[in-house]
């Protein structure tokens, strides 16, 4: 800014010089054609009439011969000395030969102005400069005191003491940030919130089975006079239940894996085609239980940035999810689009529907019926927001069934190895 106030203020001088000049110049080439009008007389006139000329026209005239700079044209010089500056100028006289009518006018007093002119511009810069300054120095303060205040409250934050912020103590600039951290810190809240459920939940997942097993095993100790046909039953419900620990642990694994994932680099790929190759694996797996998987994608080609693995997991989850509860004979529909910047892609079923009030996408949340651990939609929602997306579950509006809706951001410029955050809920 200070720049451009130079440079204005360079122009606007040169400009006020330019036509000041200018209009000097202008005034004694007019007397200059007065008296050249009367040539036959000019030898009369600037030798006999020099102080009427200076005292009605303010110029001092003369007829010189050949001057320093030969020029055909008027030329004009401005001289300084001790009594004050003048403007020279010099007018070819077009009937004698190499002689010149030399004009003489005192400008001292408007050469006096443009130096006041360019004083007072001086000052106003230095003014002017001041200002910029002290506003620079106040708005920079007004912008580093809420960055400091942001920082100072992000330190004071762990993991046990999450506060949100209030974005109407902060100006009006940085509510939108105030309220990105808040979703940050909602965010993390929540990780840790079902981190801990997720440890929790794993230790009375395995210790009550464990449980069972030691009080079988005992049971079959002190009644030792059992047939080996009753002791097989408590061995075979044994592996049973040791085949549970082990899904459970292999589930809490993948967790693990899905984790280390995130961090994987993004490919550039069709992802179209990747969700129809995946879904064509998991064909054979819906035919052996009498159901079929429908596909429906507009457009049916789009490249996008995205993690492979993480998204392989999500179809895996949903699919399978899907599929545990759709009767046989009928039909699980799997459709994807693109809706302005982000990629969605819904998976309905014809399953009894899911319990209203309960987090589904918590460790070990599950409906009544449901065979598994519930972890599957836990490992979903993780892998969906470490690609910066959002999924949704709900009734479908006929109450026939369930649908889980996955949306994806679309990065077309500038493309980084993962997805911007943003959270929608609209219906596909």
């Amino acid at each position: 800014m200070a720049v451009l106030l130079l440079i204005f203020s360079f122009v606007l001088f040169h400009y006020i010089r330019y036509n000041l000049e200018a209009e000097l110049h202008a005034s004694l080439t007019k007397h200059a054609e007065y008296l050249l009008a009367k040539d036959k007389d000019l030898e009369h006139i600037v030798s006999r009439q020099k102080e009427l000329l200076k005292k009605t026209l303010g110029i001092q005239a003369s007829i010189v011969q050949n001057p320093r700079l030969k020029r055909l044209n008027s030329y004009f010089r401005i001289v300084h000395r001790k009594d004050g500056e003048y403007l020279l100028g010099y007018f070819p006289i077009k009937t004698q030969k190499r002689r010149y009518l030399r004009l003489e006018m005192d400008i001292s007093q408007p050469m006096h102005m443009l130096k006041e002119v360019f004083r007072a511009i001086v000052l106003l810069n230095l003014l002017s400069m001041g200002l910029i300054i002290f506003y620079a120095y106040i708005l920079s303060r007004m912008l580093i005191f809420p960055v400091t205040d942001f920082s100072q409250r992000l330190i004071r934050m762990n993991e046990n003491l999450l506060e949100t912020l209030r974005p109407e103590e902060f100006p009006i600039e940085f509510r939108p940030l105030a309220r990105s951290i808040n979703h940050l810190v909602t965010r993390i809240k929540n990780h840790y919130l079902y981190r801990k459920e997720l440890f929790v939940g794993t230790a009375h997942e395995l210790k009550t089975p464990l449980a069972v097993m030691k009080t079988r095993s005992q049971v079959a100790l002190i009644k030792r006079k059992k047939s080996l046909k009753d002791l097989e039953k408590i061995l075979h419900e044994n592996i049973e239940t040791i085949d549970a620990m082990d899904a459970l642990i292999g589930q809490i694994l993948q967790f693990g894996r899905d984790e280390g994932a995130q961090f994987d680099a993004a490919v550039e790929e069709d992802i179209v085609s990747f969700i129809q190759k995946k879904i064509g694996e998991l064909q054979l797996l819906a035919h052996a239980q009498n159901k079929e998987i429908s596909i429906r994608c507009t457009p049916t080609h789009l490249t996008m940035r995205f993690q492979p693995h993480l998204v392989d997991q999500i179809l895996r989850n949903l699919i399978q999810n899907a599929l545990r509860y759709t009767p046989e004979g009928s039909s699980l529909r799997i459709a994807c689009r693109r809706e302005g910047n982000e990629f969605l892609l819904s998976v309905e079923d014809e399953g009894p529907g899911i319990e209203n009030g309960i987090d589904l996408f918590a460790p070990f949340r599950r409906s009544k019926d449901s065979p598994g651990a519930g972890l599957g939609l836990f490992l979903v929602r993780n892998a969906v927001e470490a690609m910066g997306g959002s999924i949704t579950l709900r009734n479908r509006p006929d109450g026939k069934g369930a649908v889980a809706l996955l949306r994806l951001p679309i990065e077309e410029e500038e493309p980084t190895a993962g997805f911007n955050v943003h959270l929608s809920f609209d219906k596909l």
